[in-house]
């Protein structure tokens, strides 16, 4: 599902399932999740299996993935990515940092989120009237649930970029229901890359298998000759504490 929400330079892998047998991690790996129930391990070492086979695609050998701050993982030296995993699903996609400057994906079962209060957590009114209005036109899709993943795809993007956290209402998600698209636009300064400033990440989405995914592969900007040092290009961000990596 995930590969074609990316473009070319991404390689990913996923999962419906978890393999069966024994997790195969690294020591290191084994001491995050010692303590952890059994599920929690299963998840853990399978979006690690997907992550290493798709580095295995860049010829880049197994490596253990250790989270690192605010539960993001660690890729080897060069390499930008993102795992994401839900129940019945788990994937990975890695980029060569010369190609992309980052990678967020993100899955979630295509079903409403838990309660109104979390909908108000992490919507902005103009989210909501976009919200009311697609699961009128369209009610196979779980927007509220479309939208939590769009937040957690761009906070995957971002948080590379900036070691930075990002609040729900400083971004706000349109997603394209014909195209299968969205933008995030920054409601905050985003980050300077190479001189130019990101103001926005674009994304895609799709259903189906009763999931929705959402993935972004930002491109370094292109600088306009008549931008300012720090002027605004097309690419940017939002916030979610994934720790579920």
């Amino acid at each position: 599902m995930i590969a074609a929400l990316l473009p070319a330079p991404v390689v990913t892998a996923e999962l419906f399932h978890d393999p069966p047998g024994p997790p195969g991690l690294f020591p290191e790996e084994e001491r995050v999740v010692a303590g952890a129930v059994a599920g929690r391990r299963r998840e853990f070492a399978s979006v690690r299996a997907c992550a290493r086979q798709a580095l295995a695609r860049l010829g880049l050998p197994p490596a253990p993935l250790l989270p690192g701050a605010r539960g993001a993982p660690r890729w080897p030296e060069g390499v930008v990515g993102s795992m994401t995993h839900c129940q019945g699903y788990r994937a990975a996609a890695v980029a060569r940092a010369t190609d992309l400057l980052a990678v967020g994906c993100d899955a979630e079962p295509n079903a409403p989120l838990p309660s109104p209060d979390t909908l108000e957590l992490i919507s902005l009114p103009q989210e909501r009237v976009w919200l009311r209005e697609f699961a009128a036109r369209r009610p196979a899709v779980s927007w509220d649930r479309l939208l939590f993943s769009a937040k957690e795809s761009v906070y995957k993007t971002w948080f590379p970029l900036t070691g930075r956290p990002l609040d729900f209402d400083e971004a706000v998600i349109t997603p394209d229901p014909v195209a299968g698209t969205f933008r995030a636009e920054l409601l905050v300064p985003g980050p300077v890359v190479d001189g130019v400033r990101i103001t926005a990440f674009d994304g895609r989405w799709r259903t189906g298998n009763g999931l929705v995914v959402t993935a972004i592969g930002l491109r370094p900007p292109v600088r306009s000759t008549t931008s300012a040092r720090t002027g605004p290009a097309r690419g940017g961000a939002v916030p979610f504490d994934d720790r579920r990596t």
